[in-house]
């Protein structure tokens, strides 16, 4: 794992930058203090940066006429055509700073990434929007990793989250330089417990794809392979693929640790499904064989250490 530093898009308010309607902002400490560790912030305020004051007049997503509108709440005034034309300009602005995540302000009209209210003529609002910023980033960069800040409250979201994050950056350094077949077998036995932690189907799909990938043309297959890898990410791993990933691994020890330490290896792994410990305690006496007795397949692989362990964020998964 490098401690290079990596780019992720941000609401600035959660920076602590006052560009909020009410001249606030809404800072986050684990994104500035934890992950701002290991991250290089650009900043993104679409109001502000579209040319609105801090601070204003508050706005809302409304329904009218078959399409949703971004008005401002007492005047009615239509920012729609300003913040799409911006919208449109900024997120080409952001295609060339590799940027490898980002993080929205939830419940935002510009930035909220799902259930924004969006309000009708009945008068109660439906939480069905997506602000109109959010919209513009996910259809521009349908690979890359987009979670609201609320969300990341929750610590297999934010384990999720951080996860997609560094092995996006994997995939793409793994297809910016000149690539081979060899390169991408590599890369794809790396992953294979990561992918049998979140989709253990989407490691067969992968494998088939990554034999049949010379008869491909290039481009075509660095598609595939990116869309498949990432959605697979963003399924949700569940303890119980978990535990079944540390079975898997028990099983390269057969030969090589007495039957005690097999044992304990064992125990642990059902107090981990059992929810009675965190995932990083199995896997820290995993971490300790695999050193002691050289177990090259498993040393290498990226499941191991996914993201900067100094995040800690398996000691709550």
């Amino acid at each position: 794992m490098t401690h290079e530093r990596i780019r992720l898009g941000i609401s600035a308010c959660l920076l602590g930058e006052p560009v909020r309607f009410d001249g606030g902002h809404k800072r986050d400490p684990f994104l500035v203090e934890s992950l701002g560790q290991f991250v290089d912030w650009v900043p993104v305020c679409p109001e502000v940066e579209s040319g609105l004051d801090a601070p204003r007049e508050s706005m809302r997503l409304v329904q009218a006429d078959g399409q949703i509108r971004l008005l401002s709440n007492k005047s009615a005034q239509d920012h729609t055509a300003r913040m799409r034309g911006y919208a449109r300009r900024r997120v080409e602005e952001l295609a060339d700073g590799e940027l490898f995540g980002f993080v929205l302000k939830k419940d935002s009209p510009t930035c909220g990434l799902e259930r924004v209210k969006v309000y009708g003529t009945g008068g109660v609002p439906a939480k069905s929007g997506r602000g109109l910023f959010a919209d513009a980033l996910v259809t521009r960069f349908p690979l890359l990793p987009v979670e609201e800040e609320g969300r990341l409250n929750d610590p297999r979201l934010r384990e999720n989250f951080v996860e997609r994050v560094f092995a996006y950056r994997r995939l793409t350094a793994l297809f910016a330089a000149r690539w081979s077949m060899g390169d991408v077998v590599r890369f794809h036995t790396a992953h294979k417990l990561t992918l049998m932690a979140h989709r253990p189907e989407a490691y067969q799909r992968l494998g088939r794809l990554v034999a049949s990938g010379k008869a491909m043309p290039r481009p075509e297959f660095q598609e595939r392979y990116s869309t498949e890898f990432m959605t697979a990410l963003a399924t949700m791993a569940t303890p119980r693929r978990h535990a079944n990933v540390l079975q898997h691994m028990l099983g390269y020890f057969k030969e090589t640790l007495d039957r005690d330490s097999r044992a304990e290896l064992l125990a642990l792994i059902e107090d981990y499904a059992g929810g009675r410990v965190p995932l990083v305690v199995p896997l820290t006496l995993f971490a300790h064989h695999i050193r002691r007795c050289g177990v090259p397949y498993l040393a290498d692989q990226v499941y191991l250490r996914p993201h900067p362990v100094e995040l800690m964020l398996r000691n709550h998964v």
